[in-house]
């Protein structure tokens, strides 16, 4: 037994101090059944318990925490924590940036400590991404893009301490429950994830699309219309089946898609900025950071809906361990959840719900942990970051599979450490400086929406490191903070980008494998029927309870004085739907399938919608007898109540400013550089704009450019496409201070 365990156990050599425990370990719970070209499996003997069908025994997992408790992999530990929370609060940037530049460093460790800082790292980001989610409104990643639903209304409140105790606390939660369920459920959940083929994945992207009804802000018509924009967008560049491009107008950078990250940020960080610099307000002083007390209010939250942070972090950990599901749906999902099961959630959610952050934050955390499992069990990555890490595994020499839950079971269990103490170390760190981040709030928006408009654009742009990523930032900027004026629901645009390549990639392979066979398969019956009945149910609801009562009543009667800015972008998205609909009738099947099907529905929405607007007026009647005209319909999230003081004329005016400034990002970009642009930038608006003095302009914009430039510039060692200026002048881009030209 011994000689066969040596012969097909190649580090056993490396790692005596742990080689007597894991022998002996293995040679108790299994024995070899075959050898199938250099590999070896077990076969346990007894399945009658738990106990007994679980392959991690306490002895190992006590010999992996010995391991990451070593001093220096402590160290590393804590240091990727450090750079995963640094890169959270920066909008635009993710784990997979982290984890790109410090792969290459671990080449010369071993693999206990290489993972623990790479994982270490990735672990925590879902949790500091919160912090410019709830105090600005940007998603610090596209995960924490629904934190933004309530965080940012909380923060807005006066709450923001309250929003960050129940995030952190609820993340911390959901990150152990991630790896708690990364040890546990490894060797229960193989059979069953191994069944999933495109049919599954398939019925759970269909499944996120009946996520719209509770992300359209009580008006499913205009959610549903978002959601087929987002349709669309994602379908712009090569059709993989066809190679037919669709929508690239010749352009390079639109043959890959629209990238998410420039599409996130426009959509929710320009917007929000725009409100804060054309109000002249930030949010309120009184943000409630003023003793450990605020932020205990938020921890009481989280420990009073506990249920919530187990439904939270359970759908956050099965789903993050599916390959495909993708990690930016994951807390939507676990948001809409909560909205449909949760007491008065339905009129509060999206109004600053402690509830709502702490559904998605749970979720958020606990889908890293799901993620490890499909990457170590089978050596499927379930996300793009999981894929990185799955690359290091395979530079240490370490082979996800069979082996990582038997002769590298110690690799294993120290990455379930490794979680567990790197969410307890964020979530330490961010609440120890909670008070000094949300002290941001005290800055004049004079200063802060020009240090976070440029952040915003350095983030956007490591999308793809191309032109085109901040082309696209400024124009669903624009179109972000159109929709939000006119109350049309930004979220479901989102999902829609997310779930379109999916849907249409795991469609074309069930058809083409299966035929209409896979419409059989019970999973996907299962997650079809459940969609069927999220869909219905809030439909069937609504009639019934319009029958039962007759406090209220339609009037059908055309409206001719109500033509305003919401009406015409309703017309216009009519003629994008009209425009798909025409542009794609020519193509082959696969490639028009998905645009001609979202453009004659989106067509029909739209117009429904538009017809409602123009004919439909609901009254209500009080018990006296009479009518009094009520509101047709609730405000989308978003809308524009932080203008509210301002003229309409007043608010163009200083709309057209804002978005003249970040026009000039882009011109000045384009002629000298983005780093250089954005220090010429930061300078001219601060004194122009602001009206600061020269000593806070001077020290403000020196101080951003400098971080920005050795983050930037010097660590990350970001490739600077070349400016106008550096064409004409090509020999300062072979000096290394100057190269960014």
């Amino acid at each position: 037994m011994y000689a066969a365990l040596h012969r097909h156990w190649p580090h056993y050599p490396t790692y005596p101090k742990l080689a007597d425990a894991q022998t002996s370990t293995i040679l108790r719970s299994s024995r070899i059944i075959g050898v199938d070209h250099g590999s070896w499996d077990t076969h346990f003997d007894h399945f009658t318990s738990i106990e007994k069908a679980l392959v991690p025994h306490l002895d190992m997992a006590l010999s992996a925490l010995e391991i990451v408790l070593d001093p220096s992999r402590l160290t590393f530990v804590a240091f990727g924590v450090v750079i995963g929370l640094s890169l959270g609060v920066i909008p635009g940037l993710s784990g997979i940036v982290g984890l790109s530049l410090l792969l290459p460093f671990t080449f010369d460790m071993d693999p206990f400590t290489a993972l623990a800082f790479l994982v270490g790292l990735q672990a925590v980001v879902a949790t500091s991404d919160t912090i410019p989610a709830v105090l600005f409104g940007v998603p610090g990643t596209v995960g924490s893009a629904s934190t933004i639903l309530d965080g940012h209304p909380m923060a807005k409140q006066g709450l923001a301490a309250r929003a960050f105790g129940a995030a952190f606390s609820a993340s911390l939660l959901g990150g152990l429950f991630g790896a708690l369920f990364l040890a546990l459920s490894v060797p229960l959940l193989r059979p069953f994830i191994l069944s999933f083929g495109s049919p599954e994945l398939l019925a759970f992207c269909v499944f996120g699309l009946s996520l719209i009804g509770v992300l359209s802000g009580g008006n499913p018509l205009k959610g549903l219309a978002a959601a087929g924009l987002g349709l669309i967008i994602a379908t712009v560049g090569e059709e993989p089946n066809t190679a037919i491009e669709r929508w690239t107008f010749g352009s390079l950078y639109l043959l890959e898609g629209i990238p998410l990250v420039p599409l996130a940020l426009g959509l929710f960080a320009l917007p929000e900025i725009a409100d804060m610099a054309i109000s002249g307000r930030t949010m309120r002083k009184e943000h409630g950071v003023t003793t450990a007390w605020s932020q205990l209010a938020g921890v009481r939250d989280t420990l009073s809906n506990f249920s919530l942070v187990l439904r939270g972090s359970g759908i956050g950990s099965v789903l993050g361990a599916v390959p495909g599901i993708g990690a930016p749906i994951i807390p939507w999902i676990a948001y809409g959840h909560a909205m449909r099961t949760e007491k008065g959630a339905a009129e509060s959610f999206g109004k600053g719900d402690v509830r709502g952050v702490i559904a998605a934050e749970s979720s958020n955390n606990a889908k890293e942990g799901g993620a490890l499992v499909s990457t170590i069990a089978f050596g499927v990555p379930a996300t793009a970051a999981m894929a990185l890490l799955l690359g290091a595994f395979l530079i240490h020499g370490l082979s996800p599979g069979p082996d990582m839950l038997t002769s590298r079971l110690d690799v294993t269990y120290t990455l379930v450490w490794t979680v567990a103490l790197a969410n307890v170390l964020g979530c330490g760190i961010c609440f120890v400086f909670a008070r000094q981040l949300a002290g941001i709030a005290k800055i004049r928006v004079g200063i802060l929406a020009p240090v976070v408009l440029s952040i915003t654009y350095i983030g956007a742009f490591q999308a793809t490191r191309q032109w085109g990523d901040v082309i696209a930032l400024l124009g669903f900027g624009l179109l972000g903070w159109v929709m939000k004026r006119v109350d049309w629901p930004r979220p479901p645009l989102l999902l829609g980008l997310v779930l379109g390549g999916l849907l249409e990639r795991y469609m074309f392979i069930s058809f083409q494998r299966y035929g209409t066979d896979w419409l059989s398969r019970p999973i996907v019956i299962g997650v079809f029927l459940v969609t069927a009945y999220s869909l219905l149910k809030p439909i069937v609801s609504d009639l019934l309870l319009r029958r039962r009562e007759t406090t209220s009543k339609l009037t059908i009667a055309f409206k001719h004085d109500i033509i305003d800015s919401a009406v015409w972008f309703n017309v216009a998205v009519i003629a994008f739907f009209l425009a798909v609909i025409v542009g794609s009738w020519q193509w082959d099947f696969g490639a028009r399938l998905v645009p001609q099907v979202v453009g004659w529905l989106g067509l029909l929405l739209a117009s429904w919608q538009l017809s409602w607007t123009f004919f439909v007026t609901t009254e209500a009647m009080h018990p006296t007898g009479t009518l009094e005209k009520a509101e047709a319909e609730t405000h989308a999230q978003g809308s524009g109540s932080e203008l509210s003081n301002l003229s309409a004329e007043e608010t163009k005016r200083r709309a057209l400013r804002y978005f003249g400034w970040c026009l000039f990002i882009l011109i000045a970009a384009l002629l000298v550089g983005l780093l250089p642009a954005m220090l010429i930038f930061l300078v001219g608006y601060l004194r122009i704009e602001a009206k600061e003095g020269w000593k806070t302009t001077l020290a403000v914009s020196l101080g951003v450019w400098v971080i920005a430039y050795l983050l930037f510039h010097q660590l990350l060692r970001v490739p600077w496409p070349t400016a106008v200026l550096g064409n004409l002048l090509p020999g300062l881009r072979s000096v290394s201070l100057t190269n960014l030209l």
